[in-house]
């Protein structure tokens, strides 16, 4: 992993900022967002900092693989597998990304 002490989410992943973490393997973290746009909203991030999709190369695809591949399953553990959960990732600044570390939302939990 590149340590990058400015990023919020690295610092998250090496356990020196608290969060509400739901899922941990040696790929990815999710947890909590700490400012939730849903009743279930959780970011799933990748141990290795890479600043946004336009940083990827082909050989974070295990990454990125990794990050929709254990989506389903934080959705069951959080819920809202049967009723429904969206996945969505912002690519910089004009798109909503305002922390660059790559990041999955994972928002659900609407009736």
């Amino acid at each position: 992993m590149e340590d990058n002490d400015n990023c919020p989410f690295c610092q998250i992943v090496a356990g020196k900022r608290d969060a509400d973490i739901v899922y941990a393997n040696e790929t990815l973290v999710a947890f909590k967002d700490i400012h939730p746009h849903a009743p279930v909203h959780v970011l799933i991030v990748p141990r290795k900092h890479i600043r946004s999709v336009n940083d990827l190369t082909l050989a974070d695809g295990e990454i990125v693989a990794a990050m929709f591949g254990k989506a389903p399953e934080i959705a069951q553990k959080m819920g809202v597998a049967r009723s429904g959960y969206r996945l969505a990732v912002n690519v910089e600044r004009g798109a909503g990304q305002i922390i660059f570390h790559l990041h999955l939302h994972l928002l659900g939990g609407w009736r």
